[in-house]
Formats: structure tokens, C-alpha cells, sequence
């Protein structure tokens, strides 16, 4: 089985902290919080409306100093926040664009390589990679474990990314579009189906 990960929506809907729950019940392995034009108020508000148990399950990508403050389990690095926050011991994870970065950054916990399908999200936003290349990496090593999968993902392709060599998946547009509580918990009945 892969690991599940879902993304956040760039920017905050009402019932966020309900939904976040919601995919953390139903088997998302760890949520990301990714608010790259937010406030950080806006994001504590986000962070305390949730219970603090699902805090380790939870991956800031912005405002990563208050990772140590609430006890959030992982930190995400990119462009925007390349530097570990001080005093943090939780897990590390970084976006990735290239074989070449993957192989660069050795030492975090994961890393997300995309985009490997053509966004669901971002209009034009195309693959990066042929099924050709995808499969060369595996056997090089390259893709192993520690990477998963973004850009495009929806269940079907889990099958896929299992004989790619992917430890994971990353969802962001299939989760969020239209999704209502009933639609998130169906939405994740689908994924469960395709992650064996």
C-alpha cells in the first residue's frame, strides 16, 4: 500500500478544519497545509480548529516556524521556505521537479516529485514525464519509497505508481474539487479501493 497524502487548497474554505478531519479518519496518511499567501493568524485559526491528536498527521508548507509551537509533525521545504525552522525534530519533506533534485536531497523523511500527470488543478499544467522515463528511474533507484507522486493523481492511477516505484501519492485537485463531507468520505472509498 502507498502512502496517502492530501494537499490543501491554496487558499481557506469554511468547513477546512471539518474536511481535514474528515480525510484523516477515512486513511489520508498526512495532510499538508499549504496557504502560500496567507496570514499567520489565518493559519493558527486553521491549526486550532483542529483536535490536537491529528496534529503529528499534519505537514506545514508555510508559516513552518509554528511547527514547534503546536507540535505539528512534519515541515515541508521548497522555493518559498527552504530552511528547517529551528528546534524542529519532525519529519522533513521537499518538492521536487527533476530526477536530479530527488537525487540531490538524500536526508528528507519524503520527497514529492511531480508533475507525473497532467494537473487536475492547474489549467495547462502538463505531465513531466513519460510511463518510459518513470520506469528507468525506478530501476535506477531513483524513484523509491521515499518519493511520492503529485500532479494529476486520481485513484486509478495508484496501480500505476505502485510499478513505478512511488512510496506514496500526493492529491490535491482530485480531493478538493466540489467536495462536500459525503463526497470526501466517497472520494476516499475510491483511493482505498486502488491502494492494495
Amino acid at each position: 500500500m502507498m502512502r496517502i497524502i492530501v494537499i490543501t487548497d491554496t487558499s481557506f474554505a469554511a468547513s477546512e478544519a471539518e474536511s481535514i478531519r474528515i480525510l484523516l479518519s477515512e486513511g489520508v496518511d498526512r495532510v499538508h497545509l499549504r496557504k502560500p499567501q496567507s496570514a499567520e493568524a489565518d493559519m493558527r485559526r486553521l491549526i486550532e480548529a483542529l483536535p490536537p491528536e491529528l496534529y503529528p498527521r499534519l505537514t506545514l508548507q508555510d508559516h513552518l516556524q509554528l511547527a514547534k509551537e503546536y507540535g505539528i509533525g512534519g515541515v515541508h521545504l521548497n522555493a518559498r521556505n527552504p530552511e528547517i525552522p529551528a528546534g524542529f525534530g519532525g519529519l522533513i519533506s521537499r518538492s521536487c521537479h527533476s530526477f536530479g533534485e530527488i537525487a540531490s536531497h538524500p536526508t528528507e523523511d519524503y520527497l514529492f516529485l511531480s508533475p507525473i500527470f497532467d494537473s487536475i488543478s492547474k489549467t495547462g499544467y502538463r505531465a513531466g514525464y513519460a510511463p518510459d522515463e518513470l520506469r528507468k528511474a525506478f530501476a535506477q533507484g531513483i524513484i523509491n519509497p521515499r518519493v511520492a507522486a503529485l500532479g494529476g493523481i486520481r485513484p486509478e492511477h495508484l496501480p500505476a505508481l505502485q510499478e513505478y516505484g512511488f512510496g506514496g501519492a500526493a492529491f490535491l485537485g482530485y480531493i478538493w474539487q466540489g467536495a462536500t463531507p459525503g463526497e470526501l468520505v466517497r472520494r476516499m472509498r475510491e483511493i482505498r479501493k486502488f491502494n492494495r
